[in-house]
């Protein structure tokens, strides 16, 4: 007799596919030197990844988005870096780059069409293609809506950006500083509160 543990098959193989049995990609990779495996010669250009699979997840470091395949290495990250009056968002691509290269980053989607400059950031003993930016930035529109992005940059492929909420809430909570200064400041002007209601009446009417 066969016992029934013999035809079992793990449950995440069964009913959900092998993606969902991943773990979603970490920073823990990049300590291990994971991030920049795929591109052996600087020099040289990479394929464009497969991402059809590839997800959002969030980085055990506070405003960091990682995406990438479950259970590989991140392929990008989009950071908030938080800041009352300029708050930024930091985009990194993990491909190595060339010491003192710099170009311009593609990214098409939702509508728009942005080029932003990105440029070899020192990681350690490495380079890694990155770019900061104003979290006001119009170009950055291009990443807060719910339809596929591309991102190409010369030499390091083309990443496609699965549609997912997340980036478009860090985008959204990066920029809530700038939003709740505007409105402070309109409101400077909206209200005195030296102007009775009868006061304000006469001014309006």
């Amino acid at each position: 007799m066969i016992r029934p543990t013999a035809l079992a098959i793990p449950f995440c193989l069964t009913f959900l596919s092998l993606a969902a049995c991943k773990p979603p990609p970490t920073d823990e990779a990049g300590a291990r030197g994971e991030l920049v495996e795929q591109r052996k010669a600087p020099s040289l250009p990479i394929d464009s990844p497969d991402s059809s699979s590839a997800i959002w997840a969030a980085s055990k470091v506070s405003g960091r988005l990682l995406y990438g395949n479950p259970g590989e290495a991140p392929m990008l990250a989009v950071t908030c870096n938080a800041d009352d009056n300029a708050p930024t968002l930091t985009i990194t691509r993990y491909v190595l780059a060339d010491k003192g290269a710099s170009a311009l980053m593609a990214l098409i989607g939702n509508g728009h069409i942005a080029r932003l400059p990105v440029e070899a950031t020192p990681r350690n003993d490495y380079f890694l293609w990155e770019g900061t930016f104003p979290a006001d930035d119009p170009d950055l529109e291009v990443l807060t809506g719910q339809r596929e992005v591309t991102m190409t940059i010369p030499g390091a492929g083309m990443v496609t950006m699965n549609p997912d909420e997340k980036p478009i809430l860090l985008i959204e909570s990066c920029r809530a500083p700038l939003l709740e200064k505007d409105i402070e400041e309109e409101g400077d002007f909206a209200l005195d509160p030296d102007v009775d209601a009868d006061e304000a009446d006469s001014v309006l009417n």
